[in-house]
């Protein structure tokens, strides 16, 4: 895993189970419990404060629609982008793609709030109609 993270990312930190990798302007936090056969990437996006009650549906709205695997969540008073698998069913190609929606769930916040550019279960212009939030938040981060 840390071979194939070093080759993705700009920059690496850290040791087997516990990387910081940095990809497209965010820094993601890879973690691995090899013991419980599990293993979460994640970056923060904003402080859980400075949510609005439009935005956490938006959230939840797009962990159904349009965050396909990687989804949004709260963690100790932020809003991240998270994906979880199990650790030994990864294959390469999952933690790459991984990587790249985790990095893209951040950077949509506000505005789409997509991994990918492929919508789950619906028409593109019947989900559009249901976003509420088209601008980005004042407290976005990248």
């Amino acid at each position: 895993m840390g071979k194939i993270l070093e080759a993705r990312a700009s920059a690496l930190e850290g040791e087997a189970g516990s990387w910081q990798v940095f990809i497209h302007d965010h820094v993601l936090l890879v973690v691995t419990d090899e013991k419980n056969n599990r293993m979460r990437i994640f970056t923060p996006i904003m402080e859980e404060s400075e949510l609005e009650k439009k935005q956490l549906r938006n959230m939840l709205i797009a962990n159904f629609h349009t965050a396909l695997d990687a989804k949004y969540s709260i963690y100790e008073g932020f809003v991240i982008s998270i994906f979880t698998h199990p650790l030994k069913e990864l294959t390469e190609w999952q933690l790459v793609d991984a990587l790249s929606q985790v990095a893209k769930l951040a950077d949509n916040f506000g505005t789409t709030y997509s991994s990918t550019d492929l919508i789950f279960g619906g028409k593109e212009e019947e989900i559009e109609q249901k976003r509420l939030n088209q601008s980005p938040s004042k407290g976005k981060r990248s």
